[in-house]
Order: C-alpha cells, then structure tokens, then sequence
C-alpha cells in the first residue's frame, strides 16, 4: 500500500513540473506564433548546387 501513495506523490510531482514548464514557455513567448507554422510548409526550399554542403540554419 505504501508504493501505491509513493507512485502518486511522484505522479503528482511530475505533473507540477510539466505544469511550471508549460508557464513558463507561455511567459517567454513560446506560443505566440501561430500563424508562421501552418504556411511555413508551402514555401519552396532553395535549390541547392551540385558539391555544395547544404546551409545550416
């Protein structure tokens, strides 16, 4: 029985954690952008040449 009330403590902690990082990236603007994504799919990449390594972002 004492597993049991140690499994949800943990659960319940874990939870808390999620909970404060969801806070916390809506605080620092994580989620304000929701325009950008959903078209971000129909523009064309730039054509890379042949020998060229690839350009990092």
């Amino acid at each position: 029985m004492n597993i049991i009330f140690m499994l949800i403590g943990c659960s319940v902690l874990i939870a808390l954690f999620f909970l404060g990082a969801f806070f916390w990236a809506s605080k620092n603007g994580q989620h304000e952008d929701t325009y950008t994504p959903s078209v971000r799919i129909l523009f064309d990449d730039e054509p890379q040449e042949e020998g060229k390594e690839p350009a990092k972002k």
